[in-house]
């Protein structure tokens, strides 16, 4: 009997401590992340960017910057432009070009200034309607193919690279006659949404010299491909949100010429409406005050004194707001009232915001 007593004791102890290295093994593993679970957790997935963008601490971080898919007017004008720039870059070169738009997003412009691959030229252009800045890249590889083609290189040969070196006189000439053709290009693509003159400032070479708003501040980056057969390169133009900021309201239309909390349709009916709705027009010979003890001792047969005589202007009414003056006097057989004054201007700017 005391040794099945000390057996089932011993069991009852080894399954206690069975139990409680399990619960330590279960507590030491939930405070243990695997490394997919930081990388979820962090936001950074290799697999799925897209996804790990939406995510985690880099959702939180890239919450702060506006998608430019809030502005659906302006997907419209860069597609525009991208026409416009095929056909004037053909008739710069006279070369076969095609340019297409690789995406548009968001980004801060810290980040951008630091994500630019050198040498490159910057071009600083000012939108003078806009009264504000914005900027375009143009990568190395479209500055020798552009300084080839237009210098009379061959067909089928790659641009000569020499790197090391700063850009020469002659290429920054014919890299800024481009750019006034981008530019131009530009002006036409906003023009049908409202007139924008982009002007060229100057060219940089160092993104250091090239800060048009502080880092943290958000902006829009189009990507352009230009092909020019085998060769070809990349356009970068970057807009600040404080430069589109006065044509927001245009950028947030669905369509071109839509309106915001306005219906013409309703106005007109509206107005037509309030022209043929009947209204009371008092006449009023004179008016007095008296206080409220004098009222209540009224009696039947008083008689109260006007300060009027025949003669005396007559003022027109409508509700409290008085609209001209004029003479009583009898026509046929009813009393009228002879206008002898324009309408007042309080009446007047009423009519108006009617029309």
């Amino acid at each position: 009997m005391d040794e099945e007593l000390e057996n089932q004791n011993a069991a009852e102890g080894e399954d206690w401590a069975d139990a409680e290295q399990s619960a330590d093994s279960m507590i030491g593993s939930e405070r243990i992340l695997n490394q997919d679970e930081i990388d979820s957790l962090l936001g950074f997935d290799l697999s799925d960017e897209e996804a790990a963008e939406r995510s985690g601490i880099r959702a939180i971080i890239n919450s702060a910057l506006v998608s430019y898919e809030r502005l659906p007017m302006l997907e419209i004008v860069f597609d525009r432009l991208v026409r416009y720039m095929t056909t004037s870059l053909r008739n710069f070169t006279s070369d076969n070009v095609e340019v297409s738009l690789d995406n548009i997003s968001s980004i801060r412009f810290g980040d951008y200034l630091n994500s630019i691959p050198l040498p490159a030229i910057l071009s600083v252009f000012k939108a003078e309607e806009l009264e504000n800045y914005g900027l375009l890249t143009v990568d190395s590889n479209l500055i020798y193919s552009i300084v080839d083609v237009l210098l009379g290189g061959r067909r089928g040969t790659a641009a000569m690279r020499i790197e090391g070196r700063p850009y020469t006189t002659i290429e920054r000439v014919l890299v800024q006659r481009m750019v006034e053709v981008v530019l131009a290009d530009a002006k036409l693509a906003f023009e049908p949404l409202t007139p924008v003159t982009f002007t060229l400032d100057r060219l940089e070479t160092n993104p250091r010299f090239a800060a048009i708003a502080r880092p943290p501040n958000a902006a829009i980056l189009v990507k352009l491909r230009v092909d020019m057969e085998d060769r070809g390169g990349r356009i970068e133009l970057l807009l600040p949100y404080a430069t589109l900021e006065p044509i927001r309201k245009m950028l947030l239309q669905q369509f071109m010429g839509e309106k915001f909390g306005r219906d013409n349709i309703w106005e007109g009916h509206l107005a037509t409406e309030l022209w043929t709705t009947q209204m009371e027009v008092r006449a009023v010979l004179d008016e007095q005050q008296i206080s409220l003890k004098e009222v209540l001792s009224l009696e039947v047969g008083q008689t109260i004194m006007l300060n009027a005589t025949p003669d005396s202007l007559i003022e027109l009414r409508a509700g409290t707001i008085p609209l001209t003056r004029g003479r009583m006097g009898r026509r046929n057989h009813h009393i009228a009232v002879r206008v002898e004054a324009p309408l007042t201007p309080h009446a007047r700017r009423a009519i108006q915001s009617l029309k």
